[in-house]
């Protein structure tokens, strides 16, 4: 299937709306908006809902997608400021402040990215490739690939593009059917085989299997994490939309290591 990146947009707008309880058209207004968020069987598989706050923006306007008991406050923030602004402190600080008293705050804040099909091509590598399928990843659920693959949703992971130093295997990007119509690039290299390029040429190479096959690649990093970021770039990705989202006070415990009591 061709894609025009007009293509590739709107099935991120769906996909978006389907997750955020909306429809395509409320990310591409010049208004903030505000919905009830609820679960969807064709929502991103990793995601939870119903959310407590997410923010969602793809450069005009926020959309946010809250639970009831944080609608008001959720309301009143993305009325007092910009779509620039609710994305970045000092604007989040109040944001923070009022999701606290509820036991939550701020915890994810992600950076998506599309493929431009106008520059988009498998770039060369240093190192022989290969296109890996799922009965190649058994034995790569291993810490050194859990940004390509995921030991929780391995039935999700579906196909991969490793690069070798002889039978070493030494670079991997490998996709997750996320959605009905996307697919995520993940991607990981060996410290000691680093900057040479094999980063992009796996996640370029993969992006464009996937096109191939009728699925949209998107790419999500970190908004500190640099290093993805040019990656993203290189390989052919463009910026498209971002998240603010929070979680429980107790999970964000959890995941910096910290015992809550």
């Amino acid at each position: 299937m061709k894609f025009t990146n007009e293509d590739i947009l709107m099935i991120a707008l769906r996909q978006s709306a389907i997750d955020s309880a909306c429809a395509p058209e409320d990310f591409l207004g010049n208004k903030n908006k505000i919905f009830l968020s609820r679960p969807s069987p064709d929502a991103r598989r990793y995601l939870t809902l119903p959310y407590e706050c997410d923010l969602t923006s793809y450069g005009n306007c926020v959309v946010a997608s809250v639970s009831e008991r944080c609608y008001a406050p959720a309301e009143a923030y993305i009325k007092r400021f910009s779509a620039v602004d609710c994305f970045e402190t000092p604007g989040l600080h109040i944001l923070s402040s009022a999701l606290r008293s509820m036991g939550l705050d701020v915890c994810f804040m992600a950076h998506y990215c599309l493929p431009d099909v106008g520059i988009i091509r498998p770039l060369d590598c240093l190192y022989e490739t290969r296109i890996l399928t799922r009965n190649d990843f058994g034995g790569l659920y291993l810490p050194e690939w859990s940004n390509a693959l995921c030991a929780k949703r391995p039935q999700l992971d579906m196909l991969g593009v490793g690069a070798y130093d002889g039978e070493r295997l030494i670079g991997f990007a490998a996709a997750s059917a996320d959605c009905d119509t996307m697919w995520q690039i993940g991607i990981d290299v060996l410290p000691e085989y680093r900057r040479r390029g094999i980063a992009s040429a796996l996640t370029s190479r993969l992006a464009c299997e996937i096109l191939d096959r009728g699925y949209v690649p998107f790419y999500c990093h970190a908004w500190s994490n640099l290093a993805s970021s040019r990656n993203a770039i290189k390989s052919g990705f463009r910026p498209a939309w971002v998240t603010v989202t929070a979680k429980s006070i107790e999970y964000i415990d959890e995941i910096n290591g910290k015992d809550a009591n």
